[in-house]
């Protein structure tokens, strides 16, 4: 077996996945899915990129961690499957998106995929963690991988808006051509953040809707 991504990506991103690192992570993410219980499930390791091709890049959120729980994690970050309770910092992101777009239809679930379809590329540092123990699969090449993800988007495409939610996020700051793209930063959605006033208020949204009229794409129904 392998760690599989798009043809699209892959053109992109092969001499990144033919590097030795990579496949020690290959290596290693395949013998924790084998002997233990890991999230999201092997075939949505890559949702985020197959439901949001190099192309259709508009906006790229980063987080840092899939959902530890079961049946959480979908490959989408701040994403949960339809049936799973909406976490506190995503239900904090519908918070907000409520306050700065009235008009929004509420969501009917935590499922992000229909962001991701409108060109919204919902990137976690880490793509994979083990059942119950947050962090598990940190330090083992996937920040490596996705900070050349970041890196390659700032390189191959134009006007891409990049959001950086908290300390670990606006660490990727450095690996983004700010004279191609914007960078909308502000604390991250989780409670102990928000509640202190880092969060609310950010207008991220409609700032990124605003941003994509001026470069003649199409805003994305949040």
């Amino acid at each position: 077996m392998a760690l599989i991504i798009n043809t699209e990506w892959d053109s992109l991103l092969k001499d990144e996945m033919n590097r030795s690192y990579f496949a020690e992570l290959e290596k290693f993410v395949l013998q924790e899915y084998k002997n233990t219980t890991c999230y999201p499930p092997m075939e949505q390791i890559f949702s985020a990129f197959d439901l949001c091709l190099p192309k259709d890049v508009k906006i790229v959120i980063i987080g840092q961690d899939p959902y530890h729980g079961e049946q959480q994690a979908n490959g989408l970050c701040f994403s949960v499957n339809e049936k799973i309770a909406i976490p506190p910092s995503l239900r904090n992101i519908f918070k907000e998106i409520e306050q700065d777009i009235p008009s929004t239809t509420p969501p009917l679930n935590g499922n992000l995929e229909r962001w991701a379809q409108q060109g919204v590329l919902l990137l976690n540092a880490t793509l994979t963690v083990k059942a119950n123990k947050a962090g598990s699969h940190q330090k083992q090449g996937w920040e490596t991988f996705t900070d050349a993800v970041i890196k390659t988007i700032s390189t191959h495409q134009d006007s891409v808006i990049f959001m950086l939610w908290g300390g670990y996020a606006k660490k990727k700051t450095n690996l983004i051509d700010r004279k191609k793209h914007t960078i909308l930063s502000s604390g991250h959605p989780s409670p102990l953040s928000a509640n202190r006033g880092y969060w609310f208020g950010n207008k991220h949204f409609s700032k990124a809707n605003k941003l994509l009229k001026k470069y003649k794409k199409e805003p994305i129904l949040w």
